[in-house]
């Protein structure tokens, strides 16, 4: 038999379970669940544990995640094993725990995704995995690209077909779809191959424990969304309220997203430069701030078209509005610049390090983003965009207004109360 490790000094033992329950554990695994005062898991996991396990079992509550300080407190000094789907870090309740208590002994097993990648004979580094545990379907678009291949984690039983639905209404009908269901357990069995096109709406929901194979194929007629900042403007529902493509492309660049950070969209039209922000990277988040609401529902509608349901929208003026929200990483004001202490707001809620961006196109907001470059620095360009138009028989340059942008830095050091 395989030598058990002995077990660190951990209140609570976090022990990853498989479809094929008891029988799929290793030593440590099944001594951790045997030892322990307390098993905690979901009422599936639970009933895999044999009479052995002899600890109080308690099921979560719904919802989740705030149960978890309670549920600890309530059985401290006792042995704990927390049951978990597969590896508890990958997308499982190890982050939360690992979050409340800093004493964590982690037992992961394969997880669904390890198993699926090796039943389709796909290189997991090559694959994308995206989660719709717990979250909007709406977030796989922004994963939709022509030859990609992605892993989805699926909520349950009607995830696949949401996921078909979605990949027709985004142009990727001809993606080629399987659904593997309990993965590594004795009930594993994997439907044949089909395109979402052909996805059926009348096919009855199989497993609730599955995983969604996507091989992604674009539709020859649908719009190529690129992997950069600077998406066709057809991408967006507007009224003309929107950063046009070779702007937001430059103003993003200057933006510069970095994974993790926030992003203050001041005035947000459209909501392209905050969805661009979001599509950088999937830890990216931003908030929009729109005063009409026609155009905040708007944003909204863009947001899941484009893969990132999670914008937050915010209806009101700013600056007004501002002292609700989170603090910054960066700040992009492309509207309502002659708002009184608008930019001096922004300035202020900025931490040392952050990024400051401002676009207009207009005289009088131009002179407030010149006397902004006098007083703090930074960098004061007029991006202009000409476009090739027929001219009669010729063709000729069409000029867009050009555009003022003011970019700025804020120091690191601002104990001095310096302007600067």
């Amino acid at each position: 038999m395989t030598p058990v490790p002995p077990a660190p000094t951990a209140a609570v033992t976090v022990v990853g379970l498989g479809a094929d329950g008891w029988a799929g554990l290793p030593d440590a695994s099944r001594t951790a669940l045997r030892e322990a005062d307390v098993l905690i898991g979901g009422p599936r996991q639970l009933d895999l544990l044999p009479p052995e396990c002899t600890g109080q079992r308690v099921a979560w509550p719904s919802p989740l995640r705030p149960a978890v300080p309670g549920l600890l407190a309530a059985h401290a000094g006792r042995r704990i094993a927390v049951l978990a789907s597969g590896d508890p870090m990958f997308y499982g309740i190890g982050r939360a725990l690992a979050e409340e208590t800093g004493a964590l002994r982690v037992l992961p097993h394969p997880s669904s995704v390890s198993y699926a990648a090796a039943r389709l004979g796909w290189p997991l580094e090559d694959v994308e995995v995206v989660t719709l545990v717990g979250r909007p379907t709406a977030r796989l678009a922004a994963t939709l690209h022509d030859g990609r291949r992605l892993l989805v984690l699926s909520a349950d039983a009607t995830t696949p077909g949401e996921v078909a639905a979605l990949l027709r209404d985004r142009g990727f009908g001809p993606s080629r779809m399987r659904v593997l269901e309990q993965l590594g357990g004795d009930r594993e069995r994997t439907t044949d191959p089909a395109t979402a096109d052909d996805w059926p709406a009348s096919q009855p929901p199989g497993d609730p424990l599955n995983i969604v194979a996507v091989e992604c194929r674009r539709a020859p007629d649908a719009l190529r969304l690129g992997a950069v900042p600077g998406l066709p403007d057809e991408a967006y529902e507007h009224d003309g309220q929107l950063t046009k493509r070779h702007i937001r492309a430059a103003t993003l660049g200057v933006l510069a997203p970095a994974p993790g950070e926030l992003l203050w969209d001041i005035g947000g039209g459209s909501g392209s430069i905050a969805v661009e922000w979001m599509r950088t990277h999937p830890s990216c988040r931003a908030v929009t701030v729109e005063r009409d609401p026609a155009r905040a529902e708007r944003i909204s509608r863009n947001a899941d078209r484009l893969g990132v349901p999670g914008l937050r929208v915010v209806t009101g003026s700013a600056p007004a509005v501002l002292a609700e929200l989170p603090p910054p990483d960066a700040v992009f004001v492309g509207g309502g610049l002659t708002a009184p202490g608008l930019l001096d707001a922004c300035w202020e809620a900025l931490p040392g390090g952050g990024r400051l961006v401002a676009n207009t196109v207009t005289l009088e907001s131009e002179a407030l983003l010149a006397e902004a470059h006098r007083r703090r620095g930074g960098e004061l360009v007029r991006l202009a965009v000409a476009h090739a138009v027929p001219v009669g028989g010729f063709t000729g340059w069409r000029q867009a207004m050009p555009v003022t942008q003011w970019a700025v830095r804020k120091p690191l050091d601002t104990s001095s109360g310096a302007d600067r």
